[in-house]
């Protein structure tokens, strides 16, 4: 259950783990993929602490409200779906300087992210932060721009292999660009005093290129609908995001067998995402032990998994929006991809200096003694009320943070910490306390919880 809510959220607390095992795995996984879409009960308190971000002008202005919603959501899937989008389908917030279209397009991926990929992609395609970002705006129908017509071959659904080849051809990009010819943002007024206005989608008739065109071997009056509707049931967009899906929520080293099993549900469920999800945190490759605490969790994952450890957030005060400025220093600018691949995931996320300070955070949040989840994890080891020997203070710790798992390596090394003390450790005893958030400290700064 603790690697479920790792995967499919940002993991849980240890009585949130009870409160799931009472439900049920299945249960549980069901509850997580059927998130009833809608703004928290505390939105109007987030707003009223924020008020610079409800109206964002840059995605600087927007970081709190997302923050806000990672750090403490009890839907934890509804997130994660988002930031697995916001990865795939990447709009960089610098270029298109509008924290309010940021926000729009996250609500977007938390409100569709889990249903059918067909609508999503057509949902991505009409949106003027999008279009904007790959300046579609710039395609007209005597002179198309191929930027979102490749991009959404070659990243955002079809794919390429390791030689840079993809299942359709420089014809089928240049038919996809004449296809969204038309497609545009509106233009949008400077930003007034209270804010920026919103950006619309536009479609110009005029500028639409309406001749014939051959696409992936159909032919016809193809516009952006019809180019949408054939990538999305194409067998090579299947296995995309089966391989995406799989890299994101299960390992950092592909499965082939799995994908294509995967990829056979995507299109046995009409592209439903949810049914591919299904399939994934209810088979028993995911569960098996060779996969738990393999994939390297990325900064957001880091960041606000520790967080929802601590608990530590009651009110939307003011440090919470520097969340985001954590996961900046660790190489994820949140809102703001660096281009439109999205981020390079697993291993790749960790050199010396991000390291530092993915340990330097980890450890300075789980030793915040008032945090409402570290108050928590204290008393749970000192309700066992009996002398623990080295070993069982070790493991008394890693099941009060969420069941976490230790190689025998790193085991071994913390137990030898442990065991350094002239003293068993006895709950309630002069500096019990400390000790033990020593070792929540030490647990955090260990290579293996680098992994999820």
């Amino acid at each position: 259950m603790a690697h479920l809510l790792r995967r499919a959220g940002f993991g849980a607390t240890r009585d949130q783990l009870d409160e799931y095992i009472g439900k049920g795995y299945e249960a549980t996984v069901e509850e997580l993929l059927h998130p009833e879409y809608g703004d928290p009960e505390e939105q109007d308190f987030m707003d009223r602490y924020f008020i610079a971000s409800v109206e964002a002008r840059s995605a600087g202005h927007a970081d709190p409200q997302w923050s806000w919603r990672m750090a403490t959501t009890e839907k934890p899937l509804e997130e994660k779906i988002a930031l697995f989008w916001h990865s795939l389908l990447a709009v960089g917030g610098i270029k298109l300087d509008h924290g309010l279209e940021m926000l729009t397009e996250i609500d977007l991926f938390r409100r569709l992210g889990l249903g059918r990929f067909e609508t999503l992609l057509l949902a991505i395609s009409r949106n003027p932060g999008m279009m904007y970002w790959l300046d579609n705006q710039n395609s007209h129908k005597d002179a198309p721009n191929e930027n979102y017509g490749r991009e959404l071959l070659e990243l955002f659904s079809m794919g390429i292999d390791e030689n840079g080849e993809g299942a359709y051809s420089e014809d089928d990009v240049k038919a996809a660009a004449r296809a969204f010819t038309g497609w545009a943002s509106k233009t949008t007024p400077p930003p007034f005093f209270l804010g920026p206005f919103r950006m619309q989608f536009a479609f110009d008739p005029d500028d639409h290129d309406d001749g014939e065109k051959t696409f992936l071997g159909e032919t016809g009056n193809f516009n952006g609908e019809d180019i949408v509707e054939i990538v999305s049931r194409h067998r090579s967009t299947a296995r995309f995001i089966a391989l995406r899906l799989y890299l994101n929520f299960v390992s950092d080293t592909p499965d082939d067998e799995e994908i294509e099993r995967l990829a056979d549900v995507f299109q046995e469920n009409d592209g439903e995402i949810r049914s591919v999800l299904r399939a994934i945190f209810n088979s028993d490759h995911f569960k098996s032990p060779a996969i738990r605490f393999r994939k390297m969790k990325s900064p957001a994952e880091l960041v606000f998994g520790t967080v929802t450890l601590t608990d530590r957030f009651t009110i939307p005060e003011m440090d919470m929006s520097t969340l985001a400025n954590q996961t900046l220093f660790m190489g994820q600018h949140l809102l703001n991809p660096p281009s439109v691949e999205g981020w390079h995931e697993g291993e790749e996320w960790v050199d010396s200096g991000a390291l530092i300070e993915r340990i330097n955070f980890a450890s300075g949040e789980v030793t915040r003694g008032d945090a409402r989840g570290v108050r928590r994890m204290i008393e749970r080891v000192a309700g066992t009320g009996a002398e623990l020997q080295p070993e069982e203070f070790v493991d008394a710790c890693l099941d009060a943070m969420g069941s976490i798992d230790l190689s025998d390596r790193t085991k071994s090394i913390v137990i030898s910490h442990a065991a350094a003390k002239d003293t068993p450790f006895r709950p309630g005893s002069a500096g019990s306390e400390d000790r033990t958030l020593e070792m929540f400290q030490l647990i955090v700064s260990t290579p293996d919880f680098q992994y999820c």
